[in-house]
C-alpha cells in the first residue's frame, strides 16, 4: 500500500516529504501526484516520455505466461538471495518492476519489509500495485534522479530493467545489496533464429559490470537454465512478452510459431549477480 511506503519516498520535485491524501499525494511544498483508482501513484512530472513503456499487450502477455509459473525457480532464486542478503531496516526497491511479480516473491520471504515498485508504464503498475499487500506501485523514469529516500533501501532488485548506478548507490543503504538479473547469451537460443527474435549481447554481463563498476563491487553470481516444453500459444505469449514484440510482424510471427514442431523445447537461461556498494570517496 502507498502508504505504508511514504517513509522511503521522497518529492520527485523538492525532494520534500510525502503524505497521504484522498485519491493523491502531497508533499510539505504543496507538490501534488494523483493516486490511480487501481491503487499506483503518478509521479512523473514534465516533458516525461513513455514511448518506450511496455504496453498493454506486452503486459498482459508477460502476466499470462509468469502465472504458469514457467519462471518461477528464477523467482525463488532471487527472493532466496534477497533474504539472505537484506538488513532488517530499509524498503525492497524493484527498478523496473513490470507487474511486481518479482518483487512479490521476494516480499514473501521478506515478512518484515515493504515493497516500492518503480515502472514508466502504467499497465504494468496497475498489476504491480496488486501484486503484493506490501507494494506501492509508482510512476516512475529510471534514468531520472529517484523519488527515494537517500540510504532507504535495503534490497535494490534490478530484473531485466535499466541501472541507473549513481542513483541505485545514493538510495541503497551501506550494508544492502543490489541484485541484478539479465539474460544469458543462450537465452531462448531456440527461439530467436526460427522466430526472428532480438538476439541478447554476448557481452552483457560485462555489460552490466562496466555499468555498476565505479560505485559497486560484484559479491556473488548464480546461473540459472530452465528447460521447457511449450505450445505454440504459450511461444506466442513469450515472444509478445519481451523487446522483440515492438519488431515483430504478428503474422508473420504466428507463420512462423505455426512450423515448429510442437511442443517446443526451449531454455531459458539467466545471469544473476549481487553488488555492494562502494564506501564513499
Amino acid at each position: 500500500m502507498l502508504a505504508d511506503v511514504l517513509r522511503y519516498l521522497r518529492c520527485p520535485v523538492c525532494a520534500g516529504d510525502l503524505s497521504a491524501e484522498e485519491r493523491a499525494l502531497r508533499c510539505t511544498s504543496g507538490h501534488t501526484f494523483d493516486v490511480a483508482r487501481q491503487g499506483y501513484a503518478g509521479l512523473l512530472t514534465g516533458n516525461a516520455s513513455t514511448g518506450t513503456a511496455d504496453t498493454a499487450a506486452m503486459v498482459a502477455a508477460r502476466a499470462d505466461f509468469l502465472d504458469g509459473g514457467h519462471f518461477a525457480p528464477l523467482a525463488e532464486l532471487v527472493a532466496e538471495r534477497a533474504a539472505a542478503r537484506a538488513p532488517d531496516e530499509g524498503c525492497v526497491l524493484d527498478a523496473g518492476a513490470g507487474t511486481g511479480y518479482y518483487l512479490g516473491t521476494v516480499l514473501d520471504r521478506l515478512t518484515g519489509h515493504q515493497g516500492v515498485a518503480l515502472d514508466i508504464s502504467k499497465h504494468a503498475l496497475r498489476r504491480a500495485a496488486r501484486a503484493h499487500p506490501r507494494i506501492g506501485a509508482l510512476t516512475w523514469d529510471v534514468w531520472r534522479p529517484l523519488p527515494v529516500r537517500t540510504g532507504a533501501v535495503s534490497v535494490l532488485l534490478d530484473v531485466f530493467a535499466p541501472r541507473n548506478a549513481p542513483e541505485f548507490h545514493r538510495v541503497l543503504r551501506p550494508d544492502g545489496v543490489l541484485i541484478v538479473v539479465t539474460p544469458a547469451a543462450h537465452h531462448l537460443a531456440e527461439l530467436v533464429g526460427p522466430l526472428e527474435l532480438l538476439t541478447v549481447d554476448p557481452r552483457k554481463a560485462e555489460r552490466v559490470a562496466d555499468a555498476v563498476g565505479e560505485r559497486f563491487t560484484p559479491s556473488g553470481s548464480r546461473s540459472l537454465e530452465l528447460p521447457m516444453r511449450l505450445t505454440h500459444k504459450e511461444v506466442a505469449v513469450l515472444a509478445a512478452m519481451g523487446p522483440s514484440a515492438w519488431h515483430t510482424d504478428e503474422a508473420a510471427l504466428r507463420a512462423r510459431i505455426a512450423a515448429l514442431p510442437e511442443p517446443v523445447p526451449v531454455t531459458a537461461a539467466f545471469e544473476m549477480r549481487d553488488f555492494d556498494a562502494r564506501p564513499e570517496s
